[in-house]
């Protein structure tokens, strides 16, 4: 079997759980080696995992794992996990920007220290950590860097009813239209990911309308995998795109999607993500 990703180093923030975890996961069976970045030490009284049991899947799934204990808004948090990944193993070739705040929320009722908190984590987080990985992927023969944001779509009907949270995520995806062209002849692959259908995570069973919410969705699994896809690609020839996770894998040769569902609900049953 093909291990595009063997000896590669992976660089990943928020990945203690959820699709974070599948995407490390799914580099850790090729043989990459994973540093995470996350704020779980401990355990959470409402989510699973923390970043060393994350660590010990890695490990048991094949990789080599590196679990920092990190923030993606403090600058110096972020320089000394890069500087730690770098010299435990050599350089970095892939960036994966998936730690994330979701509050989807109208504009009278949100705290602004819940919107500071998204655009800390989401827009400034990406724009943080892709730079300080940059010379690093510079220096790979394949160095991406893969953001988990929607296609830049500027219909008023993803503002209006939560224009905060909308904010932060479309600047994730504008750090990949932008640093796309910027890292264009260095021959760094920058894009972006999203899942067509809602994913089976904590935030959806907690947030995002639970159990019913759950039974309408695909495991992470089929984001890892289009990750994983992505990945294998040449960086120089693939930059600058907003996948979508189903479209990446038709591209790949798999159409049977039957594998990735989370509950009992017929394909035309699940229900799609945000953005799309």
């Amino acid at each position: 079997m093909s291990a595009p990703l063997a000896g590669k180093t992976m660089f990943i923030s928020g990945a203690s759980r959820g699709i974070g975890l599948a995407i490390a996961l799914r580099a850790a069976r090729d043989g990459a080696n994973v540093c995470l970045v996350a704020k779980t030490a401990e355990p959470h009284p409402k989510l699973p995992g923390t970043i060393y049991t994350a660590a010990e899947e890695i490990e048991g799934a094949g990789g080599q794992a590196l679990p920092i204990v990190g923030d993606v808004r403090d600058e110096d948090s972020v320089a000394g996990a890069v500087a730690a990944c770098v010299e435990r193993f050599g350089g970095i070739d892939l960036c994966v920007n998936n730690a994330s705040a979701i509050a989807l929320t109208g504009t009278l009722d949100l705290p602004m220290k819940r919107y500071d908190l998204m655009q800390d984590i989401n827009t400034r987080g990406t724009f943080l950590v892709s730079k300080a990985c940059a010379p690093h992927l510079i220096d790979s023969d394949n160095g991406h860097i893969l953001t988990l944001s929607p296609p830049l779509n500027l219909d008023p009907q993803w503002f209006k009813h939560h224009v905060a949270y909308t904010i932060a995520k479309y600047g994730m995806s504008m750090c990949t239209l932008g640093m796309a062209e910027e890292f264009r002849e260095q021959g760094v692959g920058v894009n972006s990911l999203w899942p067509r259908t809602i994913i089976a995570t904590a935030a959806v069973q907690n947030l995002l309308g639970g159990d019913e919410s759950m039974a309408k969705s695909r495991r992470p699994e089929i984001m890892a995998d289009a990750a994983h896809a992505i990945f294998a690609r040449p960086a120089r020839e693939t930059t600058g795109n907003f996948f979508i996770d189903d479209e990446v894998l038709a591209e790949a040769g798999i159409t049977d999607l039957s594998g990735y569902r989370y509950g009992d609900a017929k394909e035309e049953d699940l229900a799609l993500d945000l953005f799309l």
